[in-house]
């Protein structure tokens, strides 16, 4: 069963499931944690022994005393422990500090790695703006996640242990009681308060996300949006998600103040509580003064981090909400895998066939319709149709983008589902009809091709692609930036880098989809006769839209609506007088209308 690629995170995700995916990344640096755990426990004891140190201080200068001297090893040890505290502390973050920018590296590069596995399906389907703040916003959580549960709750947990057991042994049980039911109230308020607060948290989280996809997917396509004059409109239609985006952010931050009031009061209450007591204890006699420093020293010490506990839980829950999308990317199933058994294809003579391929990317609409036809090893074999005839299907089946749904796809002989996928599209070199470059220099988007490649080799990729003289006039050459998807190259010089980056990878199979659509006529020619040269020893598929490119292929197939309905040679299609020979009369007319400096025939030729 194909799990869902779109949608909504689950809106209750088990909350231990998340903080179990990050157990193995604690568990990679055992001994670090250990010495981590073991400096927290030491910066706990010497915070607690503090109030204790303060209150033999005070009670030895006290007037009972009469001491006429100071107590310096009294004073000298309380230095000592406040120092334990600061130093401990610090030495405990910078232990563990390696751990949590390691699980965050990992955590990151697992998710993009998952990412790249997915098919192209999951890809066309996905809001890239959204995608990467959820993946934002999950690995931010994670450093959060970590230092915080592990230094904030379990120390202040083990502290008010301490405090309490302290408070039990040196004063009445009603000291620890009144503690103990503080806290007891305090974290139940914050839980539930908390819990209810967490619809606003992931309402917010997904009104983000959509609002930075309209944002990107606008930004994207900033030359449509100028073309129809329809700035305003993307404008409106982001403030739109904003406004949905403000209306939850306001209820969040008015829940959350709700919850801080709450809090305050309940501690207020249990300190005003607990002075008292020690104030009466104090005026009859029960109690010293240093008794009362020491219970309001321990008030003050617990209830700041117990104050902090509440907004470390809030955070938590909102980290492990800000986690949930980026580990339901993680949950996303691979539509495309690789058998157990997979074989690794590696071969410099490749023959292909289409055996009675069928294909839908949606099982009410069928793509493909029984289609066959041979590629032999070394051969060129073009395919012709109207637009929609499924020709550029039958290149990302050959991919393996997505898998056929009735006959094969065979690389001499074996099925291409018995091999890798990396090794089938390391055999398969493309030069699609819509180039899209990465946001980076000419020479790196040529050297995509194989990374590995020399200098040398990446410039005469450049030269076979007739693009090398254009590049060397440029100011910066090969070290020019074409800007984000290519958009400071003409729709011919993105071509020509794709031409060089294929030619560069030197595969035993090329695919032509297209490939010389967005080139003049001249320009054409010129690499029409490289690729011809390039294509001579290789097994070549050629989706044509031009049909004078194709003159001269071993065979041509003519599809229609998903079906083979002519092959054959070039002359003999035309002397057949079918299909072929009235889309190429067709394209004649339009030549020479537009040589002739008149409009086209209002009839519609191949796409």
């Amino acid at each position: 069963m194909r799990i869902s690629h779109s949608g909504p995170a689950p809106e209750n995700r088990n909350d231990l499931k998340t903080l179990g995916t990050l157990l193995p990344y604690l568990l990679e640096f055992k001994g670090r944690v250990i010495v981590a755990m073991a400096c927290l426990v030491i910066a706990k004891l010497a915070n607690v022994s503090v109030p204790l140190l303060l209150k033999d201080v005070v009670d030895t200068l006290g007037p009972q005393h009469a001491v006429l001297t100071l107590p310096l090893g009294l004073v000298v040890a309380y230095g000592l422990a406040r120092l334990a505290t600061g130093v401990f502390g610090e030495l405990r973050d910078a232990v563990f500090a390696k751990v949590t920018q390691r699980a965050i590296r990992r955590i990151a590069l697992q998710v993009f790695a998952h990412l790249q596995r997915l098919s192209l399906r999951f890809h066309l389907e996905r809001q890239t703006g959204g995608m990467s703040r959820d993946i934002e916003r999950g690995t931010r959580g994670i450093g959060f996640l970590l230092n915080f549960m592990l230094f904030n709750i379990l120390p202040t947990l083990l502290e008010i242990a301490l405090v309490a057991f302290i408070l039990l042994g040196r004063y009445h049980w009603s000291f620890a009681a009144v503690t103990f039911g503080t806290i007891a109230i305090y974290i139940l308020f914050t839980l539930a308060v908390t819990e209810w607060r967490m619809v606003y948290r992931r309402s917010m989280n997904d009104l983000d996300s959509q609002a930075n996809s309209k944002a990107i997917d606008a930004l994207l396509n900033f030359e449509t949006v100028k073309y129809f004059g329809n700035e305003k409109y993307e404008v409106a239609r982001y403030d739109r998600n904003l406004a949905s985006w403000e209306e939850s952010a306001i209820k969040n931050q008015t829940s959350l103040n709700l919850l801080n009031a709450g809090q305050g009061a309940i501690i207020a209450i249990g300190v005003a509580l607990l002075m008292g007591m020690a104030a009466n204890g104090v005026v009859t006699g029960q109690m010293s003064i240093g008794d009362l420093v020491l219970v309001n020293a321990y008030l003050i010490q617990l209830y700041a981090p117990l104050n902090f506990l509440g907004f470390v839980y809030r955070e938590i829950k909102h980290s492990l909400a800000d986690m949930e999308k980026m580990f339901t990317l993680m949950e996303v199933g691979e539509e495309i895998a690789d058998k157990p058994d997979a074989q690794t294809l590696s071969t410099r003579s490749a023959a292909i066939r289409f055996d009675q391929v069928d294909f839908h990317y949606d099982p009410k609409r069928q793509i493909l319709h029984d289609v066959s036809f041979d590629i032999p090893a070394g051969h060129t074999v073009a395919v012709v149709g109207s637009s929609g005839a499924g020709k550029s299907t039958l290149s990302r089946l050959l991919f393996r983008f997505y898998d056929v749904t009735g006959g094969a796809i065979r690389i001499n002989g074996r099925d291409i589902r018995d091999y890798t996928q990396a090794s089938l599209r390391a055999q398969i070199g493309i030069v699609p009809q819509d180039t899209v470059l990465f946001n980076d220099t000419i020479y790196y988007n040529i050297a995509y091709g194989r990374p590995e490649a020399s200098e040398a080799e990446v410039i005469e990729a450049a030269r076979a692609a007739r693009i090398h003289e254009f590049v060397s006039q440029l100011p910066d050459g090969y070290r020019t930036q074409v800007g984000e998807r290519g958009l400071k190259l003409s729709g011919g010089e993105k071509q020509r880098v794709a031409i060089a980056r294929t030619l560069l990878k030197n595969p035993p199979i090329l695919v032509f989809d297209e490939a010389t659509s967005a080139l003049d006529s001249e320009t054409e020619k010129a690499i029409q006769a490289e690729l011809a040269a390039i294509a001579a020893n290789r097994t070549t598929l050629i989706i044509a839209h031009r049909l004078s490119t194709i003159i001269d292929a071993d065979q041509i197939v003519v599809m229609e609506q998903g079906r083979i309905v002519e092959r054959g040679a070039f002359r003999e299609l035309v002397e057949r007088d079918g299909r072929f020979a009235e889309m190429w009369r067709l394209q004649l007319q339009e030549e020479e209308a537009a040589a002739a400096g008149q409009p086209a025939s209002q009839a519609v030729g191949p796409a």
